[in-house]
């Protein structure tokens, strides 16, 4: 008998602490960074500002998961982690996360992803499958690159510079579209030649060697660099700073980062993906389909408010951009051309780094 009392009392003591222990914190949405953190200025950063939106707007819980390391095994944990917190919906910002969510939308098909930058594939990339609980998107960046280099040229300068980070789609959009921003200006402004100094680093870091590259490039002439790829754009902006030069930042408005910096080439990151938060609560959600945001729905552009032009103003913009939208502005990208020389261009001297 003093058993069973004892038992009872066990068992009741056990539900007690059961019920008195604080219920498990969970977060409905969830991001996973990609290489960096949530303020790396960039893709990370844009994507959590989107997320921070639409969350505190709706008051929806939220929170991030830092990888241990860049490996799709990392990214999988991380996912699985945000999971296991209850996470409904995950963004996921960058490339490097396409063969993660193609093996993730087949492990969690009750969880729902959003992947900027990219569409899921497998590994050897021999089969590209975007499941219903997926939406891929990726941008025009040709569009923004051409913005900043007609830009550029329309406020006078004839020298550039595109120093781009690792040769992927994404950045040889930006920077064909940079070239053929800057030849179509010079037409309109009836210039016989433009001078571009065009290189990739072959990374996203920002290294010494990126830096000494830009400085002798604003020593020899160079007026302004498109810092194109991560971090590389921080080596960019201080050669410019050192050199009392001008740049251009990318993805984001980075016109705090430097004095330097006469505008950026911008992609709707923040936008697309509070766009897509919006669908899914709202059951709409674009499940199965690879996204492309471009000028015609605000997912490209150059932050004229912040913008350091001296001549060319708000309304030469607005023009060019109604053109964009009109689809009247034809651009070559990274499909299209091998090389930034064979983009066809006849004003534009461009002369390729290896």
């Amino acid at each position: 008998m003093k058993k069973v009392i004892a038992l009872t009392l066990v068992l009741a003591m056990s539900f007690a602490l059961a019920a008195c222990a604080p219920a498990k914190e969970t977060y409905e949405i969830a991001m996973i960074t990609d290489i960096g953190t949530i303020d790396d200025q960039s893709f990370n950063q844009g994507t959590w500002e989107g997320i921070v939106r639409y969350a505190e707007a709706n008051k929806i819980s939220h929170k991030y998961y830092q990888p241990t390391e860049q490996s799709t095994d990392a990214y999988l944990a991380s996912i699985e982690l945000a999971v296991e917190n209850g996470a409904k919906i995950i963004a996921t910002p960058g490339y490097l996360f396409e063969e993660p969510i193609f093996i993730a939308q087949d492990m969690y098909p009750d969880v729902t992803f959003i992947l900027i930058d990219g569409n899921p594939h497998n590994a050897d990339y021999s089969e590209f499958r975007t499941n219903k609980n997926v939406v891929g998107v990726v941008f025009a960046e040709e569009q923004s690159g051409y913005l900043a280099g007609y830009a550029a040229v329309k406020d006078g300068y004839t020298k550039l510079g595109f120093m781009g980070g690792m040769a992927v789609p994404a950045v040889v959009r930006f920077g064909y579209g940079f070239v053929q921003g800057a030849e179509a200006a010079a037409a309109e402004s009836g210039l016989d030649s433009i001078d571009i100094m065009y290189h990739y680093t072959g990374g996203f870091e920002q290294t010494p060697e990126a830096q000494a590259l830009a400085a002798s490039w604003y020593k020899g002439g160079t007026e302004v660099i498109f810092g194109c790829g991560g971090a590389v754009g921080f080596s960019v902006f201080a050669a410019a700073e050192a050199a009392g030069k001008k740049s251009i930042g990318v993805d984001v408005d980075q016109s705090f980062l430097s004095e330097s910096v006469i505008t950026s080439a911008m992609k709707g990151i923040g936008e697309a993906t509070e766009q897509l938060l919006a669908q899914y609560y709202e059951g709409k959600f674009p499940g199965g389909q690879g996204l492309v945001f471009d000028a015609s729905n605000q997912g490209v552009k150059l932050p004229m408010e912040t913008s350091k032009f001296t001549t060319f103003s708000k309304a030469d913009y607005d023009a060019l951009y109604a053109k964009m939208v009109a689809g009247e502005v034809n651009i070559l990208k990274d499909t299209d051309a091998e090389t930034a020389n064979d983009l066809g261009v006849t004003i534009a001297k461009v002369t390729v780094v290896e």
